[in-house]
């Protein structure tokens, strides 16, 4: 018999990748293809060069899609005219989100976040536990909020928020029903990374996510020229975070992209600073990688 060519089985580094508003979980892969061939490139199963020791069967990333689907009302320029004159297409978008929002200004209110957060609950369940999460947009925001969840205490944050200035409480599809007070859908995640992600809305409701600020390990990719989601948005989430702006260890948490509302998935020097951030937070060896400066060839086209 032949030696066996297949990969050893082991443990799997898995990252719940988290698609943005208007988006699925299929189209979210597709559009991270280029990214996702790098990750797996850099994080391979034993015995292969440079895979995590604690990792030996290599990456695995999990593309679930948002529970809400979206009508052409929800979708912020959707030209519901011209598509309802073309095939009926305003009844076949597929497109989802994990909440909608409601309100024309600050402070907005999340319309379905339960529904969002109780479905996100069930992936973890059913193909979890996992080690982090990356999202875009809409899925960075959620990317953070799911780190902040999952944090010891956080429970009684979203308790003492709810009684002192009417919070929202702390989501019960993520509660283990074991008794213990801190039991819940699984351990803290070991970081989060957010693509053009940003702060949820000022809004009382929420705040618990962020007080006291988000332990977990954040990295946070912004577009210079984003229009869709303003800096400042952005920035609510990174002060958000312990150590929001600094350096831990050598890799910087905000990188800046000279692009807008995209994640630049094959960008060489973008890919190096997740790869090394990701390294360095679980504690392995290559986290100082360093790339050259992007050119105008390593970008992702928008989406």
């Amino acid at each position: 018999m032949p030696a066996s060519t297949s990969p050893p089985e082991g443990r799997k580094l898995k990252i719940l990748m988290l698609h943005g508003y208007t988006q699925s979980g299929a189209t979210f892969e597709i559009k991270t293809k280029a990214l996702k061939k790098s990750l797996q490139k850099h994080f391979p199963p034993a015995p292969a060069a440079g895979h995590l020791k604690a990792y030996p069967g290599g990456l695995e990333l999990i593309y679930p899609t948002a529970p809400l689907k979206l009508v052409p009302n929800d979708i912020p320029g959707y030209d519901v005219d011209g598509a309802a004159a073309k095939h009926g297409e305003a009844d076949q978008i597929e497109a989802y989100g994990w909440w909608r929002r409601r309100g024309d200004a600050e402070p907005f209110t999340y319309e379905g976040m339960e529904i969002g957060l109780a479905h996100l609950a069930q992936v973890i369940s059913d193909s979890g536990p996992f080690d982090g999460a990356l999202g875009f947009s809409q899925g960075g925001a959620l990317a953070g909020m799911l780190a902040s969840l999952l944090e010891p205490g956080r429970r009684g944050a979203f308790e003492a928020a709810q009684r002192d200035r009417g919070g929202m409480g702390y989501p019960e599809a993520f509660v283990k029903d074991s008794g213990f007070l801190e039991d819940v859908v699984q351990e803290p995640l070991k970081f989060a990374v957010s693509y053009s992600g940003f702060g949820a809305s000022t809004n009382a409701l929420y705040q618990a996510y962020y007080e006291p600020g988000i332990r977990t390990p954040m990295m946070h990719f912004l577009g210079s020229v984003d229009t869709v989601v303003s800096e400042e948005r952005s920035l609510r989430l990174v002060e958000a975070c312990v150590g929001g702006r600094g350096k831990e260890g050598g890799v910087q948490r905000v990188v800046y992209h000279p692009g807008g509302h995209f994640l630049p998935s094959s960008g060489k020097v973008y890919v190096a600073a997740l790869v090394g951030f990701v390294r360095e937070v679980l504690g392995e060896e290559g986290s100082g990688q360093k790339g050259k400066e992007a050119g105008v060839e390593d970008m992702e086209m928008p989406f």
